[in-house]
């Protein structure tokens, strides 16, 4: 065999790429059990729960009458149509389907968006703790992330304020997510406006990442944008999908929603990079998005669960460890709780907490570091009730 040279020369893409810290924890989490470890994986961005049975039945269906060809770039339109009427709200009830465009995940369609609207000399405002690719798609665009947090009474919320602070003529975007991941903070819709029409007034366009929006625990949907006045919304891409709302991850369905001119351009983007999203999986995604007494149940019982979860490990939280400071989730499924008191010699970050938390108590968070707040762990409570109480007070006991 030919010999082959050790050291690659990357291009300037790539030289500062960082992996998907939750991927890694959650990879080593995984690892560790394979080799007989007893390990209770609290790390995991994706629901517990099965893709529901009729979404799988659509998608099977799909297959199995030859529905398995190219559709175009943007998808199917019919995909179209339906998460238009997904994301429609009061204030903005008839959306064009022609300004939506289907993804493999909402992680492509934030990237969409970020590779069309920035590059080379743009900023990004970046709210911290922000979701960890955040940062990596931004530079992928060849454009510099800006960060910035409000205050911790306000669960890190950034408003006018803070966003004026960090703005220069420079500032292209402000990629926003609500409800938050890691820290499970949703933006009122006052909150909103306010940053709205900062942007609109500084011409920045905000790319809204509300991919958790149906699983929020104080209604049906968490306040976005697509909520505010219409002419509020059109310097805006909103991002979301299915694999949240829907337990479909490995599906690998999101869509973007903006201008149509925008759409169309990232559609061509697309078209050069990954064509269509997957066909069976737009077939089942169809399924999912109709509105139907199957779709509605499913989604009920699971965001029932949800909180049923968020205020059991927020309990537990209270009694094990009375002086961690975290943000009460409203939305999403992740607690975020500050264990800086606890950093010493052997263990000074987050990362190191948390390879000690696993190879010692043998549960797995990720380090908030991965998410620009080093002070803070975040733990997924996508788990059942045993393994989070269980986790909870290995945590609790490690750290005691």
């Amino acid at each position: 065999m030919a010999a082959t040279r050790a050291n690659v020369i990357f291009s300037e893409n790539v030289r500062k790429l960082q992996p998907s810290a939750t991927i890694a924890v959650s990879t080593l989490a995984k690892e560790l059990r394979a080799a007989g470890r007893d390990i209770i994986n609290l790390s995991a961005g994706e629901p517990d729960f099965p893709t529901p049975g009729f979404i799988s039945k659509a998608g099977i269906a799909a297959i199995e009458r030859g529905a398995t060809r190219y559709t175009p770039a943007a998808g199917l339109p019919e995909v179209r149509a339906a998460a238009a009427r997904f994301l429609a709200r009061p204030a903005n009830p008839e959306l064009d389907a022609g300004g939506v465009v289907v993804t493999a995940g909402a992680k492509q369609a934030l990237f969409n968006a970020l590779f069309t609207l920035t590059g080379p000399g743009d900023r990004v405002l970046v709210p911290t703790p922000y979701w960890t690719s955040y940062p990596e798609l931004v530079r992928l665009a060849r454009a510099e992330p800006v960060f910035l947090a409000g205050p911790e009474s306000r669960g890190y919320k950034v408003g006018p304020e803070e966003l004026e602070e960090a703005w220069d003529p420079s500032v292209r975007a402000l990629l926003m997510n609500s409800p938050s991941n890691p820290s499970g903070a949703v933006y009122t819709l006052a909150e909103l406006e306010a940053v709205a029409r900062w942007a609109a007034d500084r011409d920045v366009w905000i790319i809204s990442d509300e991919i958790y929006g149906r699983l929020w625990y104080e209604g049906e949907v968490a306040p976005g944008l697509l909520d505010l006045d219409p002419a509020l919304a059109e310097q805006a891409v909103v991002i979301n999908g299915a694999s949240k709302t829907f337990a479909m991850t490995g599906w690998r369905i999101g869509f973007s929603y903006s201008v149509p001119s925008l759409a169309a351009k990232m559609a061509a983007l697309q078209s050069h990079m990954t064509s269509n999203a997957a066909t069976p999986s737009q077939h089942a995604v169809l399924a999912a998005l109709s509105p139907s007494s199957e779709e509605r149940a499913e989604l009920d019982a699971m965001v029932t669960a949800f909180r049923s979860r968020r205020d059991l490990v927020v309990s537990l939280l209270g009694e094990l460890m009375p002086h961690a400071a975290f943000v009460k989730p409203e939305g999403a499924f992740y607690l975020f709780f500050r264990v800086d008191d606890h950093y010493n010699d052997q263990h000074a970050g987050s990362i190191a907490l948390c390879q000690h938390l696993i190879q010692e108590a043998g549960v797995a968070l990720v380090p908030g570091e991965a998410f620009g707040d080093d002070r803070y762990v975040r733990l997924s409570f996508a788990a059942s009730d045993q393994d989070l109480e269980n986790g909870m007070r290995r945590v609790a006991e490690a750290l005691s």
